[in-house]
């Protein structure tokens, strides 16, 4: 008999404890895992078809974060488990000192259910489809909800006791649960923190209505809120009083005590100062008798621990169209409470960027970071809205992490590299050759093939390396090389164009070659050759229009087109690909969700300092549609990069240089 989750807690906390002690390990022994600095992002939405500003005069992202001693606020991209340990061991390229004991408060919002829908609905010209997973976040989905509750508990206990190293010994961390999972993320809670450290179980109540037909309404989620040490902070925060509270405020006085200059004397608190006043001027007070009067404010009261708020609907006039929105009274309330202006505030499940959004206005520190594609696409647009400070968009730089590797769900296909291989039409090196199992080769031909992992971004630096392997593995002469990636960085573009004179291919390998090999098997793929590898999308703009004006620059910026990779790659339903299809035919523009121009890139680091985006409607009145012309006023120069970067809708990046 299969054992009950109570019997299998201590295993899972032994593991989750080693786990997170070999990370903390390979931290101390100088293995690291970085942030890859994407964007810079100086928010500056067009409003008009111009540029709005002059291009600051920013060296570069690095001067900005550490070499003038500021800070930088970051959105990350990637597996929060890698995010944690990059922000431990700290980055110097970016000024990032380690936030070991530094963060002053984190909320986190896991995903409760594994029953959820993970699809992400995109309205395009004309039509609606629904984007799968990425292949990355399938990995995660897998891990967390494979063996249900018991893969979410192995999933959180080494993610919070990073979470704990990061705390500062006065900060906080609230965890959002519902009645899925609360109370075995409470036993998880009390023996990472203490049970002695919980503070308060938090219900946020809120009105929901759903037809419930043998049960009572659902109606809340709770939130449980521990301290790293005894001595947090902590700010009264203060709600409206109930009518109930106010009537009570009204009867008169109440008698409290005071150490007043040594004496020990009543202190009356006044809740109606009019009817005081008026006691104290005809003598019914002698305030001799009273160490002070203090006045207090009827209508409001410290805030209990059941939070009415209203929960954000699609109506809502701040609801951004992500699904598990949170409103931000909510966080407001948690942020005011629990950290003070300039405190740094992490939020490692950023979700619709409520936390950071929050945390800006409200003169914080933020980092936020969120493994989906949709959900960083979503925070990057928030936070370009709001207006913030200038931000770093990064992505995890290396995924050492091999989930695949360890993943039961498809321990049947064997050696991934191997597999994907054979379905290219390559063959495997043996051991004597080589013992990097992710190299082959074409029969019959001098072209060297490389596998990339499916939990890896496939950046510049691969390529570096196929390039480097095709002129010195087995003695080099080889002719070509192809590089299979299934997840593939915002620099991908400009590295192929580097390498250009060394043929190199870059192809992707399908993103539901997983689900395939799961339900037909390697040798019906081989038989029936149904996979099909593609190239890389890509971005053209037409060629820039500079007018000098004095001690500027004029510059027009267009997008000309965009092509795509096929349809059968993306992670979309038959259906859906069909209507993807039409859009490519007709509109293939409308796929950019987003675009941005860096106007004097220097080759290292993009600084996005004008944005378009779809929602954006201040210039165009068009939601599914950004404007694909703008013209810059920048500083004269004789020579200048000018670097255009383009998200397309299902988060694939791809940017285009042009020079003058």
């Amino acid at each position: 008999m299969a054992k009950s989750l109570i019997e299998e807690l201590p295993r899972i906390v032994s593991e989750g404890r080693r786990e997170a002690a070999q990370i903390l390990e390979r931290l101390s022994s100088g293995t690291q895992i970085g942030l890859q600095t994407n964007e810079l992002v100086l928010p500056s939405k067009d409003v008009s078809g111009l540029f709005k500003g002059i291009q600051p005069q920013i060296p570069n992202a690095f001067n900005m974060a550490g070499g003038n001693g500021g800070w930088m606020n970051r959105l990350i991209y990637g597996d929060n488990l890698l995010a944690m340990q990059a922000l431990l061991a700290g980055d110097p390229q970016t000024g990032l000192p380690s936030l070991r004991g530094k963060v002053d408060l984190i909320y986190i919002d896991p995903p409760f259910d594994s029953k959820a829908d993970y699809r992400t609905k995109i309205s395009l010209p004309g039509t609606d489809i629904q984007q799968k997973p990425t292949v990355i976040e399938q990995f995660a989905y897998a891990d967390t909800w494979e063996e249900g509750t018991m893969s979410y508990l192995k999933m959180i206990y080494p993610r919070l006791l990073l979470m704990k190293e990061l705390l500062s010994e006065r900060g906080s961390i609230y965890v959002h649960i519902d009645w899925h999972i609360g109370h075995y993320v409470k036993i998880i809670l009390d023996d990472i923190f203490g049970k002695d450290h919980l503070r308060n179980e938090i219900i946020w109540h809120y009105r929901r209505w759903t037809a419930a037909s043998s049960s009572f309404q659902k109606m809340h989620d709770t939130l449980l809120y521990y301290g790293k040490s005894d001595d947090v902070v902590f700010n009264k925060v203060y709600v409206e009083a109930t009518d109930n509270q106010k009537r009570k405020h009204e009867r008169g006085y109440d008698r409290n005590t005071a150490m007043i200059d040594g004496i020990r004397k009543p202190q009356l608190l006044v809740y109606d100062r009019e009817k005081t006043e008026q006691a104290i001027a005809e003598g019914r007070i002698d305030l001799s008798v009273f160490g002070r009067v203090v006045y207090v404010d009827t209508t409001q009261t410290i805030a209990p621990d059941v939070w009415l708020i209203n929960y954000i609907n699609s109506q809502a006039d701040e609801a951004v169209g992500y699904g598990t929105q949170k409103p931000s009274e909510l966080l407001e309330r948690i942020i005011k409470a629990s950290s003070n202006e300039g405190d740094l505030v992490c939020d490692f499940f950023g979700g619709s960027g409520t936390t950071a959004a929050v945390a800006e206005r409200l003169g914080r520190r933020w980092i936020t970071c969120d493994i989906g594609k949709p959900a960083s696409l979503v925070m990057r647009k928030r936070f370009i809205d709001q207006e913030v400070k200038p931000f770093l968009y990064q992505s995890i730089g290396d995924y050492q992490k091999e989930a695949f590797r360890n993943n039961k769900r498809y321990k049947h296909v064997g050696d991934l590299s191997q597999v994907v291989l054979g379905l290219y039409g390559a063959l495997p090196f043996t051991p004597e050759q080589t013992n990097d199992r992710n190299f082959g080769y074409v029969k019959g031909t001098r072209t060297l093939v490389m596998v990339d992992s499916p939990n890896r971004l496939t950046t510049a630096a691969t390529i570096r390396r196929a390039v480097e392997a095709k002129a010195s593995l087995l003695g080099g002469d080889w002719e070509k090389v192809v590089v299979l990636g299934w997840n593939y960085a915002f620099d991908i573009s400009q590295a192929i164009q580097k390498y250009a004179n060394s043929n190199v291919e870059v192809l992707v390998i399908p993103p539901d070659l997983l689900d395939k090999l799961a339900k037909k098997g390697y040798k019906k793929l081989i038989d029936d050759k149904s996979v099909r590898f593609s190239s890389l999308q890509y971005l053209m703009a037409k060629p820039l229009v500079v007018t000098p004006a004095g001690e500027w620059d004029e510059i027009d910026v267009e997008l000309e087109n965009y092509v795509l990779l096929s349809p059968d790659n993306i992670p979309l339903d038959e259906k859906d690909k069909e209507k993807l299809q039409q859009v490519l035919e007709r509109d293939p523009l409308s796929l950019i969700e987003y675009w941005s121009i860096d106007p004097d890139y220097d080759g290292v680091t993009f600084r996005s300092t004008w944005q378009d985006y779809r929602e954006n409607i201040e210039n165009d009145n068009d939601p599914l549609h950004c404007v694909y012309k703008t013209r810059l006023r920048v500083a004269h120069k004789e020579h200048r990069k000018v670097c255009i970067k383009a998200v397309d809708v299902f988060g694939f990046e791809s940017q285009v240089v042009e020079s003058f």
